[in-house]
């Protein structure tokens, strides 16, 4: 008989991926303050003092997606934004290998979700019973918005510009302060601006997670990825008990307790549904009982891959930028009364 007093070796992944969480958004945080110290040093007229971290390309998905084609069509590597490029990459790469990491361990908006929703589950979610908030036919719905998205920067970029098109967007002066126009984005929002992102904020205490599985094309990428990942969370049947421990704390609210696999897009791999299982071996790795894989082998392989990248970007001299400080400087002046092409 199995015992339903079995201790999970992998109830500690939660805390472990709440700590690489928070790390990554104090890092980026931090990136992100160095970057408006770059910023206003060279908009004010003085030398461009301080550090601009490549790592604030990562919030350049469609200038990256652009890259990506222009670099399959020639081979040719972005000198312009080339963190961004790397980080693209590594992200589809280890959304192959190891479901959506990116989303679950790294990516600062998914740590900020994360914490939304700790404050939704002490808070407003405290009482309720159900595994799930949403309605099947609710979230289907509601997810198909990403995907929408998805499929107009898809098309307007993979499937209408051209090489040529890539290259005048490349070497345009909107591009070269991209990452300029982000910033004051944030650091410069617009009231409406502030609104939109109070109320997301608001619904992703109502609803887990509400921007990551609703309203994030670059999420829903990384989902078509992992779709056809090897790795999965698999479900024995027999063991079950039913208590629905996997769905209750799933990000995602996957009813992972009625799936004899979860082949779906929307995992993210966090595997919080195995360190919640109280039966041994119920819910393992891609394959069913001992001969799957260790939970802790998928963050480890997705940050690895990750990590990888990073690296080899930096020997190659594929990370920091070739746009000399002075043409740098002439886009950011010009970042505030640019409109996309």
């Amino acid at each position: 008989m199995t015992d339903h007093r079995w201790r999970n070796p992998y109830k500690i992944l939660p805390a472990v991926r709440g700590v690489v969480q928070g790390a990554y958004v104090a890092f980026f945080l931090l990136a992100g303050y160095e970057f408006h110290l770059f910023y206003t040093r060279i908009v004010a007229g003085g030398a461009a003092a301080g550090y601009r971290s490549p790592a604030v390309e990562s919030f350049l998905p469609i200038s990256a997606l652009m890259s990506l084609k222009y670099f399959l069509l020639t081979g040719n590597y972005d000198g312009i934004h080339p963190a961004g490029l790397t980080i693209l990459i590594a992200a589809l790469v280890s959304a192959f290998l190891a479901r959506k990491v990116l989303c679950s361990w790294v990516c600062p908006v998914g740590g900020i979700s994360r914490a939304l929703e700790w404050a939704g589950e002490k808070t407003i979610r405290k009482r309720r019973a159900k595994e799930t908030l949403m309605p099947v036919w609710a979230d289907r719905a509601l997810t198909a918005i990403k995907y929408l998205l998805l499929a107009f920067f898809l098309y307007a970029v993979v499937l209408m510009m051209d090489a040529t098109a890539i290259v005048k967007f490349q070497r345009g002066t909107y591009n070269y302060a991209a990452d300029a126009k982000m910033l004051l984005f944030f650091t410069e929002m617009t009231g409406v601006t502030a609104i939109t992102l109070a109320v997301l904020a608001l619904l992703s205490i109502v609803v887990k997670n509400f921007w990551c599985r609703y309203l994030c094309p670059y999420g829903a990428l990384l989902g078509l990825v992992s779709w056809i990942s090897p790795q999965r969370v698999v479900r024995d049947g027999s063991t079950c008990i039913d208590c629905k421990a996997c769905t209750r704390v799933c990000p995602v609210e996957i009813r992972v307790h009625e799936k004899p696999s979860v082949w779906t897009p929307e995992c993210t791999g966090c595997m919080s549904c195995v360190a919640a299982c109280p039966v041994e071996d119920c819910l393992t790795v891609t394959r069913r009982g001992k001969a799957g894989w260790s939970p802790y082998l998928i963050p480890l392989v997705g940050l690895g891959a990750i990590f990888l990248f990073w690296g080899v970007a930096r020997v190659t001299g594929h990370w920091h930028t070739d746009v000399p400080a002075a043409r740098l400087a002439e886009a950011y002046r010009q970042a505030k009364g640019l409109i996309h092409p």
